[in-house]
């Protein structure tokens, strides 16, 4: 594998520079004085921001945007050889990494690098722990996997040995990075036109936690059925969270252990087993917003109370691992709390768009029956007439897996639309469409409509829309179009 020497900056061309993620590496390098071009099928707001920094962007993927003067390329992993840069660049010899390996080398110029994994809730997290960084003056490097407001984008380079990122099972991309923190959220069915089925993502899983080193730290949730499998045969220390109160430790030990030996160096205990993180007296504002004791190690201080601004209670869990990585990171209580209350959210997480015609309109990225039903139970506790729910699938093979799940997880809306499924790196239908999963939904009693195209929606929304509705655009495709149509 190609190694970059971060001492002698390279000309390095992406070919996908339009991704989220890999708009955000292409940033990094860039300012860490990488000469960075790169290319994208179609113009977006995300190469508007990356010309207007700087970088070259080739719209359209050409042999010919393959020039010699090029020393690295980056692929995304939706590029396959019959993309005619990639077969460029293998014919003139050039080397190349894919953008999961970039990331991890990335890791190594880090003291303290953070790997967030899991099925859902990585770009919360991710947010949420930068929030707390930025709130303690900690100067991170950050790459998130949505639009930050607070950093302007989705990548932020610091000064400091803190790097902050999320860390993806598709493709196994998360088992080539090297995290000295790594957090695994959740594991749950998902990809499986990678995957073979629950069990291989979860060997994954049990790999990824392995590439901590032992004065490292792995966070895990303890709502993954058998966890400590996830975690077995690793040497470093494992800090459970979840929303209950830990039971004591399988070793015997007392759950709330406080023998704590610390690195100098790290920071983090050598202790492998610590006190649980978990929330008691939950309680929410009128827009769903939760506030909650937190409990912990007493090293970091005594139980205190955290205040979120962000609607559900799936969010609660995703500030426990973001405040239990803080705590890890040194940063104090006080920062920890700053920064949760600043955090308000990132794009396409039930983000508020705006007002029409008296009904509320929310965008929302969920794609998978867990994060849906999270959505919508979270918009059940803001202020409603009706809750009409925009869906828009996202990929043949997630729909066609998934089927029930999702049928089940819509039905927590009073009205489903569905938009036809936005197809992403797929070709083959595999029989199924967004008919199929709308007589899944009717089956179930629930009322649910299908329009082919986004207009249609558009006028449905408008002429039967009411004053109070919440109307929700839902998917990882490119449905958010509707809010802002809607909105314009």
């Amino acid at each position: 594998m190609f190694q970059i020497d971060f001492n002698h900056p390279l000309h390095v061309y992406f070919v996908g520079i339009g991704g989220i993620s890999m708009s955000g590496l292409a940033q990094i390098l860039a300012k860490e004085g990488f000469t960075v071009s790169g290319s994208d099928r179609a113009e977006s707001p995300i190469t508007q921001r990356l010309e207007a920094s700087g970088i070259r962007v080739l719209i359209g993927q050409r042999r010919e945007n393959i020039t010699d003067d090029i020393d690295l390329v980056v692929f995304t992993a939706a590029i396959h050889p019959d993309n005619p840069e990639y077969a460029a660049v293998m014919e003139k010899g050039i080397p190349y990494l894919n953008r999961a390996e970039l990331l991890g080398q990335l890791m190594k110029n880090y003291r303290l690098p953070v790997a967030i994994s899991g099925t859902h809730g990585k770009t919360t997290t991710t947010s949420m722990l930068s929030e707390i960084l930025l709130a303690a003056d900690a100067d991170p490097t950050l790459s998130v996997g949505g639009i930050l407001p607070s950093i302007g984008g989705n990548v932020r380079v610091g000064g400091s040995n803190y790097f902050v990122a999320e860390a993806c099972e598709y493709t196994n991309s998360f088992l080539s990075m090297f995290p000295k923190i790594g957090i695994i959220l959740n594991i749950e069915e998902d990809h499986l036109d990678f995957f073979k089925d629950l069990a291989d993502i979860r060997h994954s899983f049990h790999r990824f936690s392995g590439l901590v080193p032992e004065d490292g730290a792995v966070i895990i949730n303890t709502a993954i059925e058998n966890w400590q499998e996830i975690v077995e045969g690793t040497g470093c220390r494992i800090i459970p969270i979840g929303m209950e109160a830990p039971a004591e430790p399988a070793d015997g030990s007392a759950a709330s252990d406080q023998s704590v030996q610390t690195d100098s160096h790290s920071g983090i205990s050598a202790s492998r087993f610590r006190s649980a993180y978990y929330p008691t007296d939950i309680t929410y504002d009128e827009w769903g917003h939760p506030s909650f004791m937190l409990h912990g190690p007493s090293e970091y201080g005594p139980s205190v109370r955290i205040a979120l601004h962000v609607p559900g209670i799936h969010n609660v869990g995703n500030a426990i691992a973001a405040i239990a990585a803080a705590d890890l990171m040194g940063i104090s209580r006080a920062d920890i709390a700053k920064g949760l209350a600043a955090f308000s959210g990132t794009d396409r997480r039930f983000q508020y768009k705006g007002v029409k015609n008296g009904f509320t309109i929310i965008d929302d990225y969920a794609h998978h029956p867990t994060e849906i039903e999270a959505t919508l139970r979270a918009a059940k506790a803001c202020p409603h007439d009706r809750i009409v729910c925009v869906f828009q699938p996202h990929t043949y093979s997630r729909t066609k897996s998934l089927l029930q799940g999702f049928a089940k997880a819509l039905s927590h809306a009073d009205i489903v639309i569905l938009a036809d499924i936005y197809a992403a790196r797929e070709t083959d239908t595999l029989g199924i469409s967004s008919e199929t999963l709308g007589e899944e939904i009717r089956r179930l009693g629930h009322e649910c409509l299908y329009f082919p195209d986004f207009s249609e929606i558009e006028n449905f929304i408008l002429a039967n829309c009411r004053k109070g509705d919440l109307v929700i655009t839902m998917g990882a495709g490119n449905v958010d179009q509707i809010a802002d149509h809607l909105l314009s």
